[in-house]
């Protein structure tokens, strides 16, 4: 869900929300890892894996593929930050499978063209088992054709406007519907209206959820 400048602080609350909940998940997914060490020494990676990731018998290697710079580095910086907590909080409680989490940052820079460059560098050539990024729908739907290409796996960690859904995409978020409505109900409740004005800028978050 792209956010154009005017969106940004609207959106902050809800992406806060939205991060705090990827947290508390992936620390009781962490907190399930600590006893299975020794399933990793049972089962020697070399001997299983026929996938040609990035794991080994000690490390899971995925990718951080966010906007470090450019404009929409004032929202992503909380994806990049709050993914690298809970991988550290993973990594302290005995990592997954009994490997570590190992990260390769990537800079999307807020420009759709290299978000789709540094997504085909992390599959192609680091091989990752999954990544974490994007933001606006617009980096999303660059990734996109590339990730199902190459079968890989993203984790898109905020709401979007729906309509997309793919087997290679965790939409981690609420789409356009679970959130427009509600409003739209509760000011036809609390304050009687009747007749609604959807107001956006010309990008596909407010173009699809008001549609």
């Amino acid at each position: 869900m792209p956010h154009s400048p005017s969106s940004r602080r609207s959106s902050s609350t809800v992406a806060s929300s939205q991060r705090r909940k990827m947290l508390l998940g992936l620390a009781a997914s962490a907190a399930m890892a600590l006893p299975l060490t020794v399933f990793a020494q049972q089962f020697p990676t070399a001997k299983i894996n026929t996938t040609k990731l990035a794991i080994t018998d000690t490390e899971v290697t995925v990718g951080q593929l966010h906007s470090a710079t450019g404009t929409m580095a004032i929202s992503e910086t909380g994806s990049i930050q709050a993914e690298r907590l809970a991988i550290d909080q993973i990594n302290a409680a005995g990592g997954i499978l009994g490997r570590k989490i190992k990260i390769i940052q990537e800079d999307g820079a807020s420009d759709w063209p290299t978000f789709a460059e540094k997504a085909k560098k992390l599959l192609q050539n680091d091989h990752v088992a999954a990544v974490f990024g994007c933001w606006t729908s617009a980096s999303r739907k660059a990734v996109l054709p590339i990730f199902e290409k190459e079968n890989g796996l993203l984790y898109y960690p905020t709401f979007y406007e729906g309509l997309e859904q793919s087997k290679n995409v965790f939409y981690t978020g609420q789409e356009a519907t679970q959130q427009v409505l509600a409003g739209l109900n509760w000011v036809a409740k609390e304050k009687k209206a009747k007749t609604f004005f959807l107001v956006g800028s010309d990008y596909i978050w407010p173009r699809t959820s008001n549609k």
